[in-house]
Formats: structure tokens, sequence, C-alpha cells
């Protein structure tokens, strides 16, 4: 199946996906480690069901030097040797921030403690921020059908600048 609807060949799309790729740039400029960064936008892509966003910060984490055993196992995370705590932490509170509407009680108390353990303010801020984000562009890709299998690494780089 085709998208839907192409949102990359529409002129108001384009401009929310602008400002949309400024706000993921800060998250990007943080202190958060960058391999957190796509190990969360994974997990949180794999329980959305979001092909494109999945075969996007595959090929990115890849292109940055993430050892491909480690991406295989993001989904199995719990039982998994292959994570720092400090990751567990993070993939976590994705896995929750991504579930709201399965648990009543959202991010639980648990989790937050174990990110407030491994990440200071800035980090938490940017994590916080990427659960969000990368929600959101979930729901973009999924609404419209993007499929997966065409991104190519740092193929949006220039044309968000």
């Amino acid at each position: 199946m085709d998208a839907r609807f192409n949102m990359f060949d529409n002129e108001t799309a384009m401009k929310f996906f602008k400002r949309f790729a400024n706000a993921g740039l800060a998250i990007q400029q943080s202190p958060l480690p960058k391999s957190t960064q796509e190990l969360v936008s994974l997990r949180a892509s794999q329980l959305n069901g979001c092909g494109w966003c999945i075969d996007m910060h595959v090929k990115e984490a890849v292109a940055g030097g993430e050892d491909p055993v480690r991406l295989h196992l993001v989904a199995a995370w719990r039982e998994s040797t292959v994570f720092t705590e400090a990751e567990q932490a993070a993939l976590a509170l994705a896995e929750e921030g991504t579930r709201l509407a399965d648990a009543a009680q959202g991010v639980s108390d648990e989790t937050w403690a174990q990110v407030r353990k491994h990440y200071d303010d800035d980090q938490v801020a940017a994590l916080v921020c990427l659960v969000a984000l990368i929600n959101a562009a979930n729901r973009l890709a999924v609404i419209v059908h993007q499929k997966g299998g065409s991104y190519q690494p740092g193929m949006f780089a220039a044309a968000f600048d």
C-alpha cells in the first residue's frame, strides 16, 4: 500500500516539519547521549508500529556506529545484557511515556526514580521532550501510512536547514 498522502510534497506539512525538525535539533544538541536518543526513538516507534521511524532510527543508529546486536535487542531490552542501567531507565521511560493510555499511572515512580538516578536535569528534559516528539512523529507517519524501507541516513539534514 502506498502512503495515503505525501506529506513531503505539501507546503503546509513542510512548514510544520521545519519547525518540528528545529524542536528535534534542541534534543540532538542536548547532553543526552546520541545512542540513547536513537534507542528511545526506536523503542517508541516499535510500540507505535511506525515502519518509517523504525527504518530511520535503525539506519541513523548504524550510521552513528551503534552495534547492530543492540538494535536487534531493543524490543526485548529487559531480557538482554547489552544495555546499561541508564539506557534501561530511558527505555522504560520511553515505553511508559508511549503507553500512557495503557496504564492509569502513566510513568511509574520507580521508572522516574531510575531516570533521575542516571540523568542530570538537562538530560531528563531532553529525554522527556524526545519521548513526546517521537510519539508525535510516529503518529504523523502512521496516519498517512508512510512506509519504512526507503530512508537514507542524513537525508533530511539539508531539507530542514
